[in-house]
């Protein structure tokens, strides 16, 4: 027989949480006018990135140990539920067509599955063995981060997901919008973007959803960046899936370049299209095979080798 969750407890420990904090100014919120509700929640909004740049030490910390892992061949794995699962999943979509990375090295598990990104699939979020589940059809090694998501920093599948993956010997990362959370306790490297009270309250798809899209960005982006996926600000790691990025791809080697148009379209041709390897070829005066080993030696960094080149 299934015992039944005791309502009073979940209740009284969800109103310790700042997210979920109720606030009576508020409370005639649908009184006003539509211009006038705009312009509160543009100004809660705009609260978000301070919070996020109080955390910036412990984010730069977990950066470059995601970065580093990476580099080795580990893999970056989100783990959520709800609104915070389908923001992790969104960002490892978004790493392939702008990185070309595989679409394993940058992975989002949600509660309930693909379901669960349209809709709500009860109880899912409550269940650390889903979570022990989903990780485990990952083969989890000491190379992978697994960054648990949620932002009441209490959801049984964020929780369970670190602490699983902590036992695997991965590293892990607790993201969540409330201070002196179980989910931090239990990652390697807490980060804790307390945003305060919602405007409607306990909706953290606001405020708490874009401080973790905030924080999401840095992770995969700078680490990226830490990976060579860039060259400067330029993203010469594009994969040229469609006509606009394409046209972008070529815009990237003469931004890098300075080449004329016909040089650009050369020296795709000679690299199969490949924006790093193009890019070597133009500055560093090599053919697409060399071009091709050079990166290969430099662990994909184009400076590096760009430098091998000159020697």
């Amino acid at each position: 027989m299934t015992s039944m969750p005791n309502y009073g407890d979940l209740r009284a420990e969800l109103e310790t949480l700042t997210t979920e904090a109720f606030r009576p100014e508020l409370s005639d919120i649908d009184r006003l006018s539509t211009l006038e509700i705009a312009r509160l929640m543009n100004g809660e909004d705009m609260t978000v990135p301070a919070a996020v740049a109080a955390q910036l030490p412990l984010i730069a910390a977990a950066i470059d140990g995601i970065a580093e892992r990476m580099a080795r061949g580990g893999r970056l794995v989100y783990a959520g539920a709800g609104t915070a699962g389908r923001l992790g999943v969104l960002d490892a979509s978004e790493c392939p067509p702008t990185f070309n990375t595989d679409p394993s090295r940058v992975v989002g598990v949600i509660a309930g599955g693909p379901t669960a990104m349209v809709t709500s699939v009860e109880g899912a979020e409550d269940s650390r063995e889903l979570a022990a589940a989903d990780l485990d059809a990952l083969a989890l090694t000491a190379d992978d981060t697994v960054v648990g998501v949620s932002a009441s920093g209490r959801t049984p599948y964020a929780v369970g997901a670190v602490e699983h993956a902590r036992k695997q010997g991965a590293l892990t990362i607790g993201l969540s919008c409330n201070a002196h959370s179980a989910l931090a306790s239990a990652a390697d490297h807490g980060i804790e973007v307390v945003v305060g009270p919602e405007l409607l309250t306990g909706s953290t798809r606001l405020k708490s959803g874009t401080a973790q899209k905030l924080v999401l960005n840095m992770l995969s982006t700078i680490t990226m960046i830490r990976l060579g996926k860039t060259y400067g600000n330029l993203m010469v790691d594009v994969r040229a899936s469609n006509e606009k990025l394409r046209a972008r791809s070529r815009r990237i080697v003469a931004l890098a370049t300075g080449a004329s148009d016909e040089e650009i379209e050369r020296a795709l041709a000679a690299t199969d299209g490949e924006v790093k390897n193009a890019i070597l070829t133009i500055l560093g005066g090599v053919d697409g095979p060399t071009a091709a080993r050079l990166l290969e030696d430099s662990e994909g960094h184009l400076r590096a080798a760009l430098a091998a080149s000159a020697d």
